[in-house]
């Protein structure tokens, strides 16, 4: 079985991560939607600071992945 290039790699990588990007904020709008009113602005911040940098982590694999140089690239 080919191994595939890193191109493609970034291409299929490039949708993914947009597709789990859109996810993502669906999840968090529906988390805030789900918080009562009136909380504290100190608490606001914390919960957007986390939903807006939540998507990295899940993401750091799929981007090392997509970074992955090509076999043919690798020295032996």
């Amino acid at each position: 079985m080919p191994h595939m290039t890193q191109r493609s790699r970034k291409l299929i990588g490039a949708f993914l991560l947009v597709g789990s990007i859109v996810l993502w904020s669906m999840l968090a709008t529906w988390v805030y939607l789900l918080l009562p009113e009136g909380l504290p602005g100190l608490v606001l911040i914390v919960f957007f600071i986390a939903a807006g940098m939540g998507w990295v982590l899940p993401a750091m694999p799929l981007i090392k992945w997509m970074a992955k140089p090509d076999a043919s690239q690798i020295k032996r």
